[in-house]
């Protein structure tokens, strides 16, 4: 099955969502965005960014990595506007943000997807790899300095 982006013309391509559902066809495409009409007697249309669609030429379609409830609850589109923003908010994307939580202060609340593993391991008690790695460099490991095993007192023995 030949695959391809969503760069070429993909008007008139079915839209199906990652569980199988068909949200509706292409009916245009706007920069980054997919123009999606769906819907039986009411037809509605949405904007889909393109980093959640794949389409695939033979087959005529595009499958989407976001499920169709989720297209159905996204801004419809007004009069034929696409309100970029409010699009990108809804699916998550940072250009949805005017302001973000982290402010630029480097401040974190603990949902930010910005968070790092690295400061994951620092709240819930891990040592953090980079320290971890450092102090092996220095000749430190977890068997002990320079490498000598350290051999914990036996609890069975007598004191």
């Amino acid at each position: 099955m030949g695959r391809g982006g969503t760069g070429g013309p993909v008007e008139g391509y079915d839209v199906i969502g990652s569980d199988d559902h068909k949200v509706g066809h292409v009916v245009a495409v706007e920069g980054d965005l997919l123009i999606v009409e769906g819907g039986m007697l009411r037809k509605m249309r949405h904007a889909i960014p393109k980093a959640f669609t794949y389409a695939y030429a033979e087959e005529r379609i595009v499958r989407l990595s976001i499920a169709k409830e989720l297209v159905d609850d996204s801004p419809k589109l007004e009069n034929g506007t696409v309100d970029r923003r409010a699009v990108a908010q809804h699916y998550g994307l940072a250009e949805g943000y005017e302001d973000p939580e982290t402010k630029g202060y480097g401040e974190l609340t603990p949902d930010d997807p910005a968070r790092s593993a690295e400061q994951d391991e620092l709240r819930t008690g891990v040592e953090p790899t980079p320290e971890r790695r450092a102090r092996i460099r220095d000749g430190e490991s977890e068997a002990g300095l320079r490498g000598r095993p350290i051999i914990p007192p036996d609890p069975h023995d007598p004191v």
